[in-house]
């Protein structure tokens, strides 16, 4: 079915439930002002359509973090794009969420027969008579509904006829939309899409939304195949949150749908690396480096050959451009470099200034060399590599000269710095959350007495070889955004704060030089 022969725009809702399902990610908590955080985030800036904030009763810690969110959404015109899951439950959920102050329930019913006989001991019409109830009981007390078919697609394979009993018993109440779950992401794109059309036939005026999970790694293309068959509207969590493979990425479904139909959301894709990076923040889980859209690598040229097509024409970049995203296209630098990845660094960083042809030969083999020896080679280092080929010894022009560091079971860690630019020594001490926090605020005081600004961090990262030798070598890799770049520099050392510390003054001399 075509969507457009239903809908007079093209537009789909985005429910975004990283702070609800997305919570369910094993080890994850958000705080109520990280909760707070997201919420403005993902509104103000990122513009998705709605909110899923919490299930009702979970805590008291809970309910907290949805009366401020819903005390900052008031007055900023978001009240009515916030939503919390709600039981069938005699009432429980309809007080909680009236008590917090929220105005909309995502009441979650049972899609699949055997899900009532089995887990809720009840026949398939006694569930559904309660569903009526507890509806009619949220629309009395001034709750807008929405509806969710848990397990929808076990129900769809064994219990349509049971599926439609239950829409047919609403239809006549105030269920804005109706949510369809593949729970356990069990579906293939051609049976959501086929799914999709049977529910559409059946229900031609029902707003329906698909909330899958990835399960099979799936869960993108059955999206993409719920919308095409004509659903409305698709839940979301940043960077696939969610219990076991996670449910559907907001920024994968969005640029996917954009570029792939003729679909549109209101999302601003520039937003989505800051909201990606955030909430790997707050989670402490990490995207891996290859995540379409918004992997630390994926807008990275290894090979020589890509470099050079990239350079003489934009031959390997595609629709997904870095600087659609708010990013810069970098050039990862080992064994696979060519010439045309030499050319490019050297000239952002204006290096080349002084090189002969035989010299940037010398270089480019340097590299490789180093490469060769499973050695990271980041932009930071080469100009220690460029001074080595032409001879002329590289000076560290910022230098820390002395670091010293308490750490305290109960309290504060203390860090006092000495560091020297131009000939000039300044000193300074601080405290912090931990040695290096310490550090860093004793390092910014003496950078502002030299008119110096420190530079982001955006991702810190420490390696210990595996053994449990208490003396082994740490290597410390530290992510900085600078100049409107991200730059990586590495610091080696025993002690786990000095390789920070090293990398830290590494980055120093590169953004002085």
């Amino acid at each position: 079915m075509n969507m457009n022969s239903r809908y007079r725009h093209p537009y789909i809702e985005i429910l975004d439930t990283t702070l609800r399902d997305g919570e369910q990610t094993p080890g994850v908590s958000f705080s109520p002002q990280e909760k707070l955080e997201v919420a403005r985030l993902l509104l103000s800036r990122v513009k998705v359509d709605r909110l899923e904030l919490a299930s009702a009763g979970v805590s008291e810690g809970e309910a907290q973090a949805v009366r401020e969110i819903i005390r900052w959404a008031g007055p900023h015109g978001f009240l009515n794009q916030l939503e919390i899951l709600g039981f069938i439950d005699n009432g429980k959920s309809v007080n909680w969420i009236n008590e917090v102050g929220g105005k909309s329930v995502n009441f979650v019913a049972k899609g699949a027969v055997e899900h009532c006989k089995l887990q809720l001991r009840k026949t398939p019409s006694r569930h559904i008579d309660d569903v009526v109830k507890e509806i009619s009981r949220a629309s009395e007390s001034g709750l807008s509904v929405n509806l969710y078919l848990e397990a929808w697609s076990e129900g769809m394979k064994k219990d349509f006829s049971f599926i439609c009993d239950m829409l047919h018993a609403v239809n006549s109440l105030p269920v804005k939309r109706v949510m369809l779950a593949d729970t356990l992401g069990m579906l293939s794109p051609d049976e959501t899409g086929r799914y999709a059309q049977w529910m559409i036939s059946a229900f031609p005026e029902k707003h329906f939304e698909f909330h899958g999970h990835n399960d099979y790694g799936l869960v993108n293309a059955n999206s993409l195949a719920a919308v095409n068959a004509g659903f409305c509207g698709v839940h979301t969590t940043i960077n696939g949150l969610g219990e076991r493979a996670g449910n559907l990425p907001l920024a994968q479904f969005v640029v996917a749908l954009h570029d792939f139909t003729n679909f549109r959301t209101r999302v601003v894709e520039k937003e989505l690396q800051h909201a990606s990076l955030l909430i790997q923040s707050f989670s402490g889980k990490r995207c891996s480096w290859n995540m379409p859209v918004v992997g630390s690598d994926v807008y990275t040229h290894t090979c020589g050959v890509h470099a050079d097509g990239d350079q003489k024409g934009g031959l390997y970049g595609g629709k997904l451009r870095p600087e659609r995203f708010g990013r810069q296209r970098d050039i990862a630098l080992g064994k696979l470099a060519g010439r045309a990845s030499i050319e490019t660094i050297l000239e952002d960083t204006q290096w080349s200034s002084g090189l002969t042809p035989e010299q940037k030969e010398h270089l480019l083999s340097e590299v490789i060399r180093l490469g060769d020896k499973k050695k990271t080679v980041s932009v930071s280092d080469l100009p220690y590599i460029v001074a080595g080929v032409k001879k002329t010894p590289l000076h560290k022009v910022f230098r820390i000269t002395a670091a010293d560091f308490t750490s305290r079971l109960h309290g504060l860690a203390c860090s006092r710095v000495t560091a020297e630019f131009n000939g000039r020594q300044v000193e300074a001490s601080a405290k912090g959350d931990g040695g290096y926090d310490a550090f860093v605020k004793a390092l910014k005081k003496c950078l502002k007495e030299f008119k110096l600004t420190m530079p982001k961090l955006v991702d810190y990262e420490e390696r210990i070889p595996p053994g449990g030798r208490t003396d082994a070598i740490v290597e410390t890799t530290i992510t900085w955004s600078y100049g409107g770049r991200t730059h990586i520099t590495t610091g080696v050392d025993s002690d786990q704060v000095l390789a920070a510390v090293a990398a830290t003054e590494k980055m120093i001399n590169f953004m002085v030089q």
